[in-house]
């Protein structure tokens, strides 16, 4: 085993500190990877803090992982020292079940092996995320990075990317669609990225008025402060499709309202129970659907940076240190970050 500097939390409320980690030996299929970014990601706050009453201790976050490959097991063919590649949110599944042979590994039907706060398939042990200076995974689990995606503003398209791509995707949103994309954090604004670049008109919902010029400036057509009742009044039955990325409860009902007809309303954010009710009328007097979409498989995940590569879409991103990282957490939940930190390693590979 290779020890690697990480980062990790103890506990719920211990915040972030150095902690050394042990990296596998190679396996057959495995690729090792030198981390150069690694995205920051609202859910990495929860595991570290607890707030879903799962987490396994040390815990080392981190799913947005990009860097360079400096060894291969023996049997990978897709893969050689120097390449460019990404790591997502998941390192495993049982690559036998239906939805695994489908390409959608997150759905695996015994269920996916996350990057951090898992369990090994083979070994038992706790993964580990890329808070760290390397990490060692499957080459199945592994993307290329395409060679005009500047490294650190890909690391977060490996999950805020993907997961607002890959519905976009599954329900065949086109030139023509009206899309609306509800909410202006990481996860919205690659949302109106990727709906405008798939040639739909764009509407971002917001409740702030403040949010408009920058709404506009991402490349949203057109605004609708949703707390204004007269602009929600008149957007009523007027979309194709609404790409909600809200990560807390909020009322869905004025949203399904401007759905037209056969429209779809898709559930990103939130992992929660839906609160305040939703109405059932509104979906069964238009035929709506209510739905959910979690990441993306991984031949989706590769489709996806090819996508950005070939459309010029990437995330707008801060830089940060690994030092900071506590501080940085505290402004991501306060939404002061535009859109994603992303932290170079090179802070914490330097650090004594």
């Amino acid at each position: 085993m290779a020890n690697t500097k990480a980062y990790a939390a103890t506990a719920p409320d211990s915040g972030l500190a150095p902690h050394g980690i042990d990296r596998r030996e190679l396996r057959a299929d495995d690729v090792a990877i030198e981390i150069d970014y690694c995205g920051v990601c609202h859910t990495d706050i929860h595991f570290a803090q607890n707030d879903w009453g799962i987490t396994k201790y040390p815990l080392v976050p981190g799913h947005e992982i990009v860097g360079r490959v400096t060894a291969v097991g023996d049997q990978v063919k897709g893969y050689s020292v120097g390449d460019r590649v990404g790591v997502g949110c998941m390192v495993d599944s049982c690559r036998e079940c239906e939805a695994c042979k489908d390409g959608l590994e997150q759905y695996c039907l015994q269920g996916m092996t996350p990057t951090y706060n898992g369990e090994d398939r083979h070994d038992g042990s706790i993964t580990f995320g890329g808070y760290s200076e390397k990490v060692v995974v499957s080459e199945h689990f592994v993307v290329s990075i395409p060679e005009k995606l500047e490294m650190a503003h890909a690391a977060p398209l490996l999950c805020a990317g993907i997961t607002t791509y890959s519905p976009l995707r599954h329900y065949g949103v086109k030139p023509g669609h009206r899309v609306g994309v509800i909410g202006m954090g990481g996860l919205g604004h690659m949302g109106v990225k990727f709906a405008r670049a798939l040639g739909a008109e764009v509407t971002i919902f917001t409740r702030s008025e403040s949010k408009v010029a920058e709404a506009k400036h991402q490349g949203a057509h057109h605004v609708i402060v949703s707390t204004d009742e007269q602009q929600m009044k008149d957007a009523a039955e007027s979309f194709d499709f609404m790409l909600d990325t809200v990560p807390v409860q909020h009322d869905l009902n004025p949203y399904l309202n401007c759905l037209k007809y056969d429209g779809t309303h898709i559930l990103v954010g939130l992992l929660e129970p839906v609160d305040p009710a939703v109405n059932a009328g509104a979906l069964v007097g238009k035929r709506r659907v209510l739905a959910g979409s979690l990441i993306g498989g991984m031949p989706e995940t590769q489709e996806m940076l090819d996508f950005c590569a070939e459309h010029d879409v990437r995330c707008d991103i801060e830089m940060l240190d690994m030092q900071h990282i506590n501080e940085a957490y505290e402004k991501v939940k306060k939404g002061e970050v535009k859109y994603r930190y992303v932290i170079d390693m090179d802070s914490l590979k330097q650090a004594g």
